[in-house]
């Protein structure tokens, strides 16, 4: 397969899915083996079966369906109540929780409750622990309904990996955790047990984000340091799959090279080191095109140069050969977009120095047409298989922003609003779709309700402010703006051009 001849499709992304196994509700298990991760009991264990939405007979897939048009329309109680009757069915149905999470947070704004000295629902909690332990399937039910009072309750969500693991939900139970690792939470000894959780799951590379995580929040934490480089290490030796992978070990008989191959993973390399790999990798590559190890290890030789377009077809090309592996996707995915960037970089400051060349200029424009539309169709694609993620919902509206088709981009955007993390990026192109469709008080209102999750001027806070200001001197409101402007004039002066702004006010 040539690298270059520009044979894949316009398109590879292929969005997450969950994994598909078998339908069934529940069963019993006298397997005592199971449970032998972290709170789990070595009793006679009832498990629920995990299931994605094909498996959902059409009773439930009708609950279901209804519960993502209440999302749609911003019905959030109505969505969490079909969620929750979806979930007394089939338990293993973690598509629910997902969502009925995203309704909970929305219902709150996104922002954390604050619980006061006698509030928590601390004994709610205990009885639903204690519940748990002699019912996981019902406590699970019992600490949904306070989940959906308060998403981001750590307890709760505690409880609920207790009881997924009691059943045997191995996904679920991750779910869980990660809720308290995505809500940014002080409670590491969570996180160390969600690292404990992949670990134990053979999943070293997952451990290795959750421990730098932990590190990040508490750098003092030396289990969580020696845990992160233990898992970074075990993360590569899978990788690299050195035990089962005979065709490689057939391919790099030379231990020399084999010891190379592995170093070429590390930033350290010269860029003279990485061209000299590329050499003896391409010409084993030529020998044996279907070697999945050989196409990654390539690729990210490329990528290490920047060489986009040649990291793009080397990784698109280990996906084929990787029966689906979302990780070499979203690679392939990112390597396409940055080769897309410089390619389109280019002509752009070879017509802005041509001026008078109205070829280039034209030039330009097509390739900047096509691009933006086929991130939006990249991106609609990646929505209509995972409706209800916020962050698919966020990437459609820029690129429908970015498209110029503004009606189009606000209803996603406002679902995008739902998820905590992403609210003020979400609100800042909100405010800017609302301007562009000339809709200031909305703009300002969007804008306005950004700055309250703000502190620090940082350059998100900076931003929002210049957008407003310019909101502002569209309604003719020069006090306002200059007001804006000012705050950013006061802790940076040479942000843009608000120095000039600032100080001609003066002059007038």
């Amino acid at each position: 397969m040539s690298q270059t001849n520009g044979s894949y499709p316009v398109s590879l992304f292929i969005s997450e899915t969950s994994p598909t196994i078998l339908p069934a509700d529940m069963k019993k298990s006298k397997d005592k083996s199971k449970g032998s991760e972290p709170n789990a009991e070595n009793t006679e264990l009832v498990e629920v079966v995990e299931i994605v939405e094909e498996n959902l007979p059409p009773d439930s897939r009708s609950l279901w369906l209804k519960a993502q048009s209440a999302l749609e329309m911003g019905h959030h109680p109505y969505a969490i109540k079909l969620c929750h009757a979806v979930l007394e069915q089939y338990p293993g149905f973690i598509d629910a929780r997902r969502l009925a999470r995203s309704c909970a947070i929305a219902a709150i704004g996104g922002k954390k409750i604050k619980k006061s000295f006698f509030g928590g629902g601390g004994l709610a909690m205990m009885k639903i622990t204690s519940l748990g332990k002699k019912d996981p399937v019902a406590g699970m039910m019992a600490v949904e309904k306070e989940l959906a009072k308060d998403p981001f309750d750590d307890s709760a969500n505690d409880v609920l990996y207790d009881c997924a693991m009691r059943l045997n939900m191995l996904n679920t139970a991750a779910y869980a955790l990660e809720n308290v690792r995505n809500n940014a939470s002080a409670n590491t000894v969570l996180l160390h047990k969600l690292a404990e959780h992949y670990l134990a799951r053979d999943m070293p590379d997952k451990a290795a984000d959750v421990y730098s995580d932990i590190v990040k929040r508490d750098s003092t934490d030396t289990d969580a340091v020696k845990g992160a480089k233990d898992s970074i290490a075990r993360a590569s030796m899978k990788k690299q799959n050195w035990e089962e992978a005979k065709g490689f070990r057939d391919v790099m008989k030379n231990p020399e090279e084999a010891a190379k191959l592995e170093a070429s993973n590390r930033a350290a390399m010269t860029r003279d080191q990485i061209q000299e790999q590329l050499v003896v990798l391409t010409e084993r590559y030529a020998a044996d095109q279907n070697n999945l190890l050989l196409s990654k290890e390539i690729a990210n030789l490329y990528e290490q140069l920047e060489d986009w377009s040649n990291a793009y077809a080397y990784y698109a090309r280990a996906f084929e050969l990787s029966a689906m592996d979302v990780a070499l996707q979203t690679k392939a995915n990112f390597m396409k977009s940055k080769a897309a960037e410089v390619e389109l970089a280019n002509i752009k400051l070879a017509s802005d120095e041509n001026p008078e060349d109205t070829e280039l200029r034209t030039n330009y424009e097509t390739m900047l047409k096509s691009r933006t539309e086929q991130q939006v169709i990249e991106a609609r694609t990646a929505v209509e298989r995972n409706p209800t993620d916020p962050q698919l919902r966020y990437e459609l509206g820029l690129a429908l922003y970015n498209a110029g088709n503004f009606s189009d981009a606000i209803p996603h955007l406002q679902q995008a609003t739902r998820n905590p993390h992403i609210r003020t990026r979400v609100l800042l192109l909100l405010g800017k779709t609302f301007r562009s469709k000339g809709m200031h008080d909305l703009s300002i209102k969007q804008l306005s309700d950004a700055l309250e999750d703000l502190h620090g001027m940082d350059g998100t806070k900076k931003e929002i402010l210049y957008e407003k200001g310019l909101v502002h001197l569209d309604m003719n409101d020069k006090q306002a703006a200059l007001n804006s402007f000012k705050q950013i004039y006061e802790v940076d002066y040479g942000y843009r051009d608000v120095a000039k702004r600032v100080e001609e006010s003066y002059s007038m």
